[in-house]
């Protein structure tokens, strides 16, 4: 049998059912029931409170006045005599009170005519017996009244008995109950106001969230990310609004982004894609005309395909590059020694400006970076400078305290083109018919900016030809263990 089939199990959602319930009730409503409920308990407690010590006090009173109320020698003469004769006497006592005598033992109480018959406590005995000094008790009359009784010895005179003077008890009762239907109402005005105040207040301190809400449902609805939520105080509901708009300003900023890479790349996609169609259409037409293209056009058109072809590749693993997932994330940080990466992408540089005379200074130095893509910032800086470099230019390449210098020979760069050397697609006019994507040095500042370090790029500074890029990195405490 499973556990659902036992009684335990068959009570777990009965017990659980109201949980349910409440919990599916809107939260402003619970948050209403809860500020109700807690003063319904905090009444209750005060109202219970307040009722028991009304009655404590009232019985209290009660107890003084039974002490206080002796009555004369004349009345207790007459009452022993009617009681000691069994006839009725000829006397009454006038008021609330009821008086009885008590016998130590055996005998029945001796009641005042006229009054009902009040049963013996034990501790009554006690004190016509001599045990007590007094005694008070509450009990219940013959004719069925609650009475509070005191009980003290009847005097010197008469040993073994007792004198038990006694009240009705609606003189304690009927205060309590009109102070308990009191209590009653203003408890339940008191809850109903506290239940309809917390209502408000849960409406009015929710009223961001209903806010909040309805803004994410439009975002949902229109993908409309210009919404933004008003922003008052400084409170808990303030900074959730607030980070909401900054949510949907970062969505908005990526979105735009986004749509400006796909745009972009699209553009640069278009020209090698409509070089190469037209470059295979041509060789397409030759084949399907028969007119044979001579030889030195055709090999110059199949140079033409595979540039191209080389062209979108580097494109497109630029755009992979750019849109890794932890592309924004920079990899596991290693100490490296930065001069030894320089060197292995000088290997690569002169392999690819054979013309070109590369020099090096490179001044030890330690990082902590992600080998791999520190060493393709440093390969894509030497790329720029071996393309736009002149045949049988000079590259300097330094290293010195941290800063890598790259300087070339080429056009260099108009002042004015600075700021948008490190945007995504950008290239320079001057830069527009030579092989390339724009993404390079975008790829770069990424991989710098992650290790902590700095990028720029500057006119020569003996005022010569060409450009000198600048990579700032701060050094590692400690080489690398197997340095």
């Amino acid at each position: 049998m499973s556990t659902a089939d036992t009684p335990a199990g068959r009570a777990g959602p009965a017990r659980n059912g109201p949980v349910r319930r409440f919990r599916a009730l809107p939260l402003r409503s619970r948050l209403a029931m809860l500020v109700a409920t807690a003063v319904a308990v905090a009444v209750a407690a005060v109202a219970v409170a307040c009722w028991v010590t009304t009655r404590d006090r009232l019985t209290e009173q009660l107890d003084t006045t039974l002490s206080q109320v002796e009555p004369n020698e004349n009345a207790i003469r007459l009452l022993t005599a009617s009681c000691t004769s069994g006839l009725p006497g000829d006397f009454q006592i006038v008021g609330p009170y009821t008086i009885q005598l008590v016998p130590a033992v055996g005998q029945k109480p001796c009641t005042v005519p006229g009054k009902s018959a009040i049963p013996i406590d034990a501790t009554d005995r006690a004190v016509a017996g001599g045990l007590r000094e007094d005694a008070t008790h509450t009990t219940t009359a013959e004719d069925g009244t609650e009475m509070r009784v005191h009980t003290s010895p009847a005097g010197p005179d008469r040993p073994g008995l007792a004198v038990s003077v006694a009240v009705s008890m609606k003189q304690v009762t009927d205060p309590l109950n009109q102070l308990a239907w009191v209590l009653l109402i203003v408890s339940g005005i008191g809850v109903i106001g506290a239940g309809a105040a917390g209502l408000w207040i849960a409406r009015a301190g929710l009223r961001p969230v209903d806010e909040l809400a309805e803004a994410v449902e439009h975002v949902a609805r229109t993908e409309d990310l210009t919404v933004r939520i008003p922003v008052d105080g400084e409170d808990e509901i303030a900074r959730l609004s607030s980070s909401f708009n900054s949510m949907t300003a970062q969505l908005a900023s990526s979105r735009d982004r986004q749509a400006q890479l796909i745009a972009d790349a699209g553009h640069e996609l278009r020209t090698p894609l409509t070089s190469l169609r037209t470059n295979v259409e041509l060789l397409a037409r030759s084949d399907e005309t028969g007119r044979v293209i001579p030889p030195e056009d055709r090999k110059a058109l199949m140079a033409s395909v595979k540039a191209q072809m080389t062209e979108l590749a580097a494109l497109i693993g630029d755009l992979q590059e750019l849109a890794r997932p932890d592309a924004a994330e920079p990899g596991p940080l290693q100490v490296v020694a930065l001069h030894d990466i320089t060197r292995t992408a000088l290997r690569r540089a002169r392999l690819r400006g054979p013309e070109l005379t590369i020099t090096d200074d490179l001044a030890p130095w330690y990082v902590r970076a992600e080998p791999a893509a520190l060493e393709r910032a440093i390969v894509n800086v030497l790329d720029n400078a071996v393309k736009f470099s002149p045949p049988r230019a000079t590259i300097d390449v330094r290293l010195h305290r941290g800063e890598l210098t790259v300087r070339d020979r080429g056009p260099g760069i108009p002042a004015e083109e600075l700021p948008h050397v490190f945007e995504r697609f950008w290239r320079s006019p001057s830069a527009r018919q030579l092989p390339g994507s724009g993404l390079g040095l975008s790829i770069v500042a990424r991989t710098v900016h992650q290790t902590g370090g700095a990028i720029a790029l500057r006119p020569a500074p003996d005022g010569g030809p060409g450009t000198v890029a600048a990579l700032t990195l701060p050094g590692a405490p400690t080489p690398p263990p197997e340095m």
